[in-house]
């Protein structure tokens, strides 16, 4: 008895017509005949009464079917089974993530996964996480770091939520900070230069948003860069920015400065497709995301 044999039988025995069952499993309509007729000789009994064209299952036939459709499940099973650890092999994870993310969070992340799956290939997209939902919508990645709240609510977007990040006031070494050596006020931010991100860049929006709370639009003296630009820029004394906690610990020439509370937080989560499941190699990658995140939670 073949896998085959039996993947012919449940195809005529679904279809009850041999040629459409032929044209089902993309074979000849003889072939499939001759391999039925095999089968049967094997088993010593018909499958299939043939009466005036009309295709029925025998008794034989009938006891068949569940058994032949449970050996094709279970052969299906192994066959996914082992293409997905083959992927964490040789297969690949496409994560977006916003780009303070990638410089704060990532590397050791990303440290940590690849140390435990060397093979498996890591494509990175850095965008907001409005473009990066987007992406997600679409197909062209499988994970997402991104900061919550989103914009608008994605209803085809699963998130779980990894951890809470404090936010941090970044100036110049050979400048005082603009508030006190201890912490830093939202109100302090009103007479401070200000360099802030690109639109686009979720901290520009909280920023902004938290001035404004506090009842004044701050002032930008440089305005439009990516993570590492607004760094340089600090550090070259045109004024302070407002960046993430895991950013600031990986900057060692820079004054971090607390703000003072209730302070700023984001909120980071990883989403991926409600209506897909992630490739096996993206589950491994979400697995250690989630163990690590945890672990920052709890302080380890």
């Amino acid at each position: 008895m073949q896998f085959q044999q039996l993947l012919y039988f449940v195809a005529v025995a679904e279809t009850r017509h041999f040629t459409r069952a032929a044209e089902r499993v993309h074979v000849s309509q003889p072939s499939l005949s001759q391999q039925i007729k095999a089968l049967e000789n094997e088993l010593g009994a018909e499958l299939f009464s043939r009466a005036r064209g009309n295709i029925a299952l025998t008794d034989a036939g009938e006891a068949l079917l569940p058994l032949a459709r449970r050996i094709l499940a279970d052969a299906d099973t192994a066959r996914i089974e082992v293409q997905e650890l083959a992927q964490l092999r040789r297969g690949r994870v496409r994560l977006g993530a916003t780009p303070s993310l990638c410089t704060g969070l990532l590397p050791d992340v990303l440290r940590a996964f690849h140390d435990r799956h060397p093979g498996i290939q890591l494509l990175i997209e850095e965008g907001g996480s409005h473009d990066l939902v987007r992406e997600l919508a679409r197909g062209a990645l499988d994970l997402a770091l991104i900061v919550l709240p989103l914009p608008a609510a994605s209803p085809a977007l699963t998130t779980i939520e990894l951890l809470q990040e404090d936010l941090v006031v970044v100036s110049s070494a050979a400048e005082p900070p603009p508030g006190t050596d201890a912490s830093v006020r939202i109100a302090d931010l009103r007479e401070a230069p200000l360099v802030m991100f690109r639109h686009g860049y979720d901290l520009r929006e909280l920023t902004v948003a938290a001035c404004r709370a506090e009842g004044f639009e701050p002032a930008f003296t440089v305005e439009g860069g990516e993570m590492d630009a607004v760094l340089g820029f600090v550090r070259a004394g045109l004024g302070v920015a407002v960046v993430p906690s895991m950013v600031a610990a990986r900057t060692r020439d820079l004054r971090v400065t607390p703000l003072a509370r209730p302070g700023l937080r984001r909120t980071i989560a990883l989403a991926h497709r409600s209506d897909v499941d992630p490739p096996r190699a993206a589950r491994e990658l979400q697995r250690v995301l989630l163990s690590m995140g945890t672990g920052l939670r709890s302080g380890g």
